[in-house]
């Protein structure tokens, strides 16, 4: 068998793995992308402030998301060892820390509200994004308490039923959006504060139906009937805990250099801050596939590490990366190919009172998707090694990867490019593109290091 079969063998079974999980988180983002489109419509300042509103709840999302994944890599390797107890036991202790953790995170928003008036952010886009943001942060307690469901579901390698409840969720979303942003069939006319309202009711909904859906099944049935949350073991909490909060970390450190981005953004100008929303929404749905891809590598080096087999652990998560660079490399084209197409999807061109405002987005726009293009491939590999190295339970050295990566290297270099060079907004994105670069290579070096050991143990 050559080099690249012992790889490529794997790939069907890495697709069928992840292709679920892709168009569930597909479907997160494609909510906030029917939420620009539709925003868009409105204005430059009303596609600015659902922009900032938003950069606050990715915050407290990717901290709900990030703790979340630690139920996945506990339920796979009970799974791989043929133990129903402790795969219950880590979804019921999961979901009472995750509805805690969502209610946490809405209060904190609450409390920093004020900041957006000392932000250098533009008055009329402040003014904009608060009502929109008291609705979208309530969101977060439905969502968070869906990821316990969903990381669970994964876990036992059954990756479809998140994605049927995200759909639904997305329907649900896009058709309240259309009733309530431009007051269509009488309902009243709410502009963005009708898309928070979409938003909220598609997430309560989200979580009933999965529920819904996994209780019917005969599978499900045992793990998700019957807790008895009277009994809460100190143990189990504290090793999600352990799992949970380096891992949101991870996340919480990543999605925050992309909101650094926005708000360095927002100090360059409305039109700046509007640019660099469309090339984020851009990146992050091809980013989805990357974050598919991961949870097949937490999921299935989960189950090797149950079984314990150490070499091929190793081989399947390295035809994971392969399958991942290859897949990166076609989205990097197609960026490349139409950096000066995409942007004109998101705004009116035909609009005359706003035009010189939409030409100067668009031109903007097209500069950091050429800068986006590059760092497709970094961004899909990072987020793969990172979700094998939790597979493997390994969380507190990549959290540490993770600051050094984005706030020590990244950062600095979005600054100082960002506000201090001609480069503006495309100075950002390097910025960006170089803290993704080093956390790739930091992460696949750990990985390296660590199966060594294993194998020779």
């Amino acid at each position: 068998m050559t080099m690249f079969q012992r790889y490529t063998k794997e790939f069907k079974y890495n697709l069928k793995l992840s292709y679920p999980v892709i168009l569930g988180m597909l479907g997160h983002t494609f909510v906030a992308f029917a939420d620009n489109i539709m925003v868009g419509q409105l204005g430059t300042a009303e596609l600015a402030a659902v922009s900032l509103g938003n950069s606050f709840v990715f915050i407290a999302m990717s901290l709900g998301i990030g703790f979340s994944t630690a139920i996945t890599p506990l339920v796979a390797e009970a799974d791989g060892a043929k133990n129903q107890a402790d795969g219950k036991s880590a979804l019921k202790h999961g979901l009472v820390l995750c509805t805690l953790l969502g209610l946490s995170l809405f209060g904190i928003i609450l409390l920093c509200k004020p900041l957006m008036h000392s932000m250098q952010q533009p008055p009329e886009v402040v003014e904009l994004a608060i009502p929109y943001l008291e609705l979208v942060a309530f969101s977060l307690v439905p969502l968070v308490m869906f990821q316990a469901f969903k990381q669970f579901s994964e876990g036992l390698s059954q990756t479809k039923y998140p994605m049927y409840a995200t759909i639904l969720a997305n329907v649900v979303n896009i058709s309240l959006n259309y009733l309530l942003i431009f007051g269509s069939f009488g309902f009243p006319k709410l502009g963005i504060v009708g898309a928070a309202i979409g938003t909220l009711a598609s997430r309560f909904i989200m979580v009933g139906y999965i529920w819904f859906l996994l209780k019917r099944k005969e599978k499900f049935q045992p793990y998700v009937t019957g807790f008895n949350f009277k009994v809460i073991e100190k143990k189990v909490m504290n090793k999600i805990i352990s799992l949970g909060f380096p891992s949101a970390m991870q996340m919480f450190f990543e999605v925050a250099i992309f909101t650094a981005a926005i708000w360095l953004s927002g100090v360059l100008g409305k039109n700046a801050q509007a640019a660099n929303q469309i090339a984020l929404n851009l990146s992050s749905m091809t980013f989805m596939v990357g974050m598919g891809l991961s949870v097949a590598a937490m999921v299935r080096v989960g189950n090797q590490k149950g079984l314990q087999n150490f070499r091929e652990l190793k081989r399947i998560a390295e035809s994971i990366f392969f399958l991942t660079l290859l897949l990166e490399i076609v989205f990097a084209a197609l960026f490349l190919i139409g950096r000066h197409w995409f942007p004109t999807i998101y705004l009116d061109v035909d609009d005359l009172v706003n035009q010189m405002d939409n030409t100067e987005v668009i031109v903007i726009a097209a500069k950091l998707l050429l800068v986006a293009a590059f760092f497709q491939i970094s961004d899909g590999l990072q987020v793969v090694v990172l979700g094998a190295l939790r597979g493997l339970q390994d969380v507190k050295i990549p959290t540490l990867i993770t600051f050094v990566a984005y706030w020590l290297i990244g950062f600095p270099i979005c600054y100082y490019l960002g506000l201090h060079t001609h480069f503006k907004s495309t100075g950002i994105w390097i910025g960006l593109l170089s803290g993704l670069t080093a956390s790739a290579v930091l992460l696949y070096i750990r990985f390296i290091y660590l199966t060594k050991k294993l194998i020779q143990d």
